[in-house]
């Protein structure tokens, strides 16, 4: 059970939040890392679009190609591609569409007004043949009735001919079967697009036309009328009297009743396209669509066009997928500045160096894949540190999180594309033992060491990508070499950026901590000489941190440390602090208010010190947190039995309860060994007792209520503490003393 207060209990009476989603919360944003990190993905987000967009596998823009100019470099098909060839696939339309017939519609109404003004004429003809034989009274009556439609000598052949009434209705039939066939108003243009031999006349409903294909010759119009009645007349063998008179007989009667309809032309056209396949080219994968120092003609520009087209990057959907991705992959950060993972919130420093090298690997990624590589089994992440960019994490920040690290960035880079499953595969495997690599690392050499673990484990994943490969026994060796390059350059370049990055992040890495614990350090010479007594008991301190530390698994060093430093604040002042009296005590003669508050003090110079020698912050919290929030109980009590009114917060430490487990235990090894110094006689027993009433006393007053210490944890530290000090003040024998001796020897 974790000794950690309820959220009843810190929210005055409020009622807990017991959901699931209170581990979901999402944390207070900083405006800082919050621009940062938006601007990382952003500029992840727009390099790999840029790379992407590149062509050939090398780099370069579209513009530097131009058809009849010698290529100055070669572009090859990184992958197979299908395209339409859209002039070939014109061209084909084009044909088609010469094919189509034009699309005209027969009209019924004209036929039949001619019919009824043709039987109007025949039935006047008719009545007078029966009733006179005066030639000009029927010129008369036909001109009136029909002016100028029929000349004297056409009317006189028709009247003087025996055969006239045969003739009507002869000439009836000629009509009929010239206007149910058609007569075609042909357009002054717009005909020349489509079929030169046919057209289509649709006949009946709109909704559902006959369809009926017409020769070109044999299309009717008002001016070819003649040259058909002449043909049909003859082929039908009629009286030649007749033949003669045929034509200028119907002429006046015979109206255009077929006429070119655009729309349902338009409609069979968009027809025809509809049906047409497109024709589809391929280019083949590897194939070389430009080749350096030839000249680049049309179709090498058309092939080029289509690789640039089919760019990923130009792809909107693949461009939101990155987005996604990028938004997955930085909102990592949020999850790690929560602390889900570090267990404690993320700096702004911290964010902006996780940030950088996100960024950085991302668009490195982007760009190895553009490197032009001797070796077709040359994997693109081979050239990347990915053991770089997880161990600075590892050793700046937190393991776990260059764990998290090593897992999610390869994937993030696989999943926009820069790799490969080969170049996944390494970098996967680089930046997890890389993770695991500085496990137990103490000395700066050790990442020497450790560069070496990574250049094997590299050369073990090379070797596995280039069997299953079944790459040529050339290419392993070039291989192999960099895989190992790769891991030693890692190990060195670590060892260069961490002792800058340490200070500007301010972090307690281990090796950081191991120059801070050596006692011959400036400041802790200067602890000795002004505050004797506060040194011996930070060194106490720190023995019984560390060793508690070990037992329950928090950072031992870096308890150490905090412990050496958790009372510099003393040096202004030293002969305040009972630890540094010797015969006098100065608060004999101050008012306790006053004295409380010289106590109080050393806390906030101890933290200003710390930040002017630029601690790292863990050990600056620590300083801070060594006393809470606790009652300086000896001179409160005496406060209260001199004045009327006393605040206990004028009598209260200035810190905040402990957050770490590594404070907690610095807080319980610092009042424990400065009480421990007031028994008399110590033993096991009794300092078990006693540590026990002063850790109950600590959680009694919800000091530790913040610190992730479980009761176990406790039972560990007071047994931990116990043994030391037992160690520390075991009784001693009593040693006699020696007879005087004569200078003779005898006694």
């Amino acid at each position: 059970m974790k000794m950690k207060k309820s959220r009843l209990h810190e929210t005055g009476g409020k009622i807990r939040d017991t959901t699931l989603f209170r581990y979901f919360k999402f944390p207070p944003i900083r405006p800082g890392p919050a621009l940062v990190t938006l601007s990382a993905l952003l500029v992840s987000t727009l390099v790999i679009i840029r790379v992407m967009n590149s062509l050939g596998g090398a780099g370069g823009e579209l513009q530097e190609f131009e058809v009849g100019r010698v290529a100055e470099r070669d572009v090859t098909a990184e992958q197979g591609l299908s395209y339409i060839d859209e002039k070939a696939t014109r061209l084909q339309l084009e044909a088609q569409q010469r094919l189509v017939p034009a699309v005209f519609r027969y009209t019924v109404p004209e036929g039949i007004e001619a019919q009824k003004t043709y039987t109007r004429f025949m039935e006047s003809s008719r009545r007078y043949f029966e009733n006179s034989a005066d030639f000009d009274a029927y010129k008369r009556m036909i001109q009136a009735d029909f002016p100028g439609a029929f000349s004297e000598e056409n009317l006189y052949t028709l009247f003087t001919d025996p055969q006239r009434a045969s003739f009507l209705e002869t000439g009836f039939a000629v009509l009929e079967h010239f206007m149910e066939t058609g007569i075609f108003a042909l357009p002054q243009a717009g005909l020349d697009d489509y079929n030169p031999d046919m057209v289509e006349v649709f006949r009946g409903s709109t909704a559902n036309p006959e369809r009926e294909r017409v020769n070109f010759d044999h299309i009717v119009t008002l001016d070819t009328l003649e040259d058909a009645v002449g043909r049909y007349v003859g082929e039908l063998r009629f009286p030649g009297a007749f033949q003669l008179i045929a034509f200028d007989l119907i002429k006046p009667f015979v109206q255009e009743n077929v006429f070119f309809s655009p729309a349902d032309t338009e409609q069979r056209v968009a027809e025809t396209r509809s049906q047409v396949a497109p024709v589809v080219k391929y280019i083949e994968s590897g194939k070389r669509v430009i080749k350096k120092g030839f000249i680049i003609t049309e179709e090498n520009m058309v092939q080029l066009q289509v690789l640039h087209t089919s760019l990923p990057g130009r792809d909107p959907r693949i461009i939101v997928g990155f987005i996604l991705v990028f938004l997955l992959l930085y909102s990592l950060f949020i999850f790690l500045g929560s602390g889900k993972i570090t267990g404690h919130s993320l700096t702004d420093q911290e964010i902006y160096l996780l940030s950088a090298l996100v960024t950085l690997y991302i668009c490195g990624a982007a760009f190895a894949k553009n490197l032009p590589f001797n070796s077709d089994f040359f994997p693109v992440s081979i050239v990347l540190p990915t053991a770089l960019v997880v161990m600075l994490p590892s050793i700046l920040i937190d393991a776990p999180l260059a764990l998290a690290l090593a897992l999610v960035l390869p994937l993030g880079a696989f999943l926009t594309g820069s790799f490969d499953m080969t170049a996944y595969i390494f970098a996967l495997t680089s930046g997890v033992v890389a993770s695991y690599a500085l496990k137990g690392a103490e000395k700066r050499m050790d990442l020497v060491r450790a560069g070496l673990v990574i250049a094997a484990a590299n050369c073990i994943a090379v070797l596995a990508i280039l069997l299953i490969q079944r790459a040529s026994g050339g290419a392993y060796p070039a291989i192999l070499f960099w895989g190992a390059f790769n891991g030693v350059a890692s190990g060195m370049l670590v060892l260069g950026l961490l002792p800058p990055l340490e200070h500007a992040l301010n972090a307690a890495t281990v090796f950081r901590l191991i120059e801070l614990s050596d006692l011959n350090s400036p400041m802790l010479k200067r602890l000795f000489n002004t505050a004797p007594g506060t040194y011996s008991h930070s060194i106490m301190v720190a023995n019984l941190a560390e060793t508690a530390c070990q037992e329950i698994g928090a950072n031992a060093l870096l308890a150490r440390v905090g412990a050496y430093y958790h009372d510099i604040g003393k040096m202004d002042q030293p002969d305040y602090f009972v630890e540094n009296q010797q015969d006098y005590n100065k608060h004999n003669d101050i008012a306790p208010r006053l004295s409380a508050t010289i106590i109080r003090s050393h806390v906030k110079l101890g933290v200003e010190k710390a930040r002017s020698l630029g601690l790292p912050r863990a050990v600056q919290e620590i300083i801070g947190e060594h006393h809470g929030n606790s009652v300086i109980a000896w001179f409160y009590s005496e406060a209260l039995k001199r004045e009327n009114q006393v605040s206990i917060e004028d009598f209260s430490y200035p810190g905040t309860p402990p957050r770490s487990r590594e404070s907690a235990v610095v807080m319980l090894a610092d009042v424990a060994e400065a009480a421990s110094r007031t028994l008399q006689k110590p033993t096991a027993a009794k300092l078990e007792k006693f540590i026990q009433e002063l850790i109950n006393a600590k959680v009694e007053h919800g000091q530790l209520s913040e610190s992730e210490l479980t009761f176990r944890d406790l039972e560990t530290i007071k047994s931990a503490f116990v043994r030391v000090l037992a160690g520390h003040y075991h009784s001693r024998i009593e040693y006699p003393k020696l007879p005087k001796v004569t200078p003779e020897g005898s006694l």
